[in-house]
C-alpha cells in the first residue's frame, strides 16, 4: 500500500493533494512529494487528504515533519478534510497546522471563494494519479 500525490500551484497557494494509504512503507513516497513542495512553491501549502484512505502514526508524524520544513523557510502547512479519526501526532517541535474541514474551505479560507477562476500555474503528479477533477476520482 502506498500513497500517490499531484501538486499544484495555483495563484500563490500550493495544494498537496495525497490520496491511498499514508502507512509507514508511504512515509518516503510522501517526504518526496514534499520535495516537490519545497522546490517549487513559495507560499503556504494545503495538504488535501479528501483521497487519503487512512494513515498511520508514521504517516501522521511525516505531516508534521512537513509543516516543520515549511516554517523553517517562512512558509505553512495547512490541511484539509483529514481522515475521519480526526487525530493528528503531532511532534514537540510542530508549528500550529491549521486543518480544515475539506479542500472548499481550505480555498475560501485563502480568499478562492470569489467566482473569480482558479489559475493553475504549474502542476505535478505521481503516474497514478487520475487525471480527473481536484480529488483524482
Amino acid at each position: 500500500m502506498t500513497i500517490d500525490w499531484r501538486y499544484t500551484v495555483e495563484d500563490d497557494l500550493g495544494i498537496l493533494s495525497v490520496a491511498g494509504y499514508l502507512v509507514p512503507d508511504a512515509v518516503r513516497r510522501f517526504t518526496g512529494a514534499f520535495g516537490w513542495v519545497l522546490a517549487r512553491g513559495t507560499g503556504p501549502v494545503v495538504v488535501d487528504l479528501t483521497g487519503l484512505r487512512s494513515w498511520s502514526a508514521e504517516g501522521q508524524v511525516a505531516i508534521t515533519q512537513a509543516a516543520r520544513r515549511l516554517a523553517e523557510v517562512g512558509r505553512r502547512l495547512e490541511l484539509a478534510a483529514i481522515p475521519p479519526d480526526g487525530s493528528l501526532v503531532p511532534t514537540w517541535d510542530c508549528p500550529v497546522i491549521p486543518v480544515h474541514a475539506d479542500l472548499a474551505a481550505a480555498l475560501a479560507a485563502h480568499g478562492a471563494d470569489s467566482g473569480e477562476p482558479v489559475v493553475v500555474r504549474h502542476e505535478w503528479r505521481t503516474t497514478g494519479w487520475s487525471t480527473g477533477d481536484r480529488t483524482g476520482k
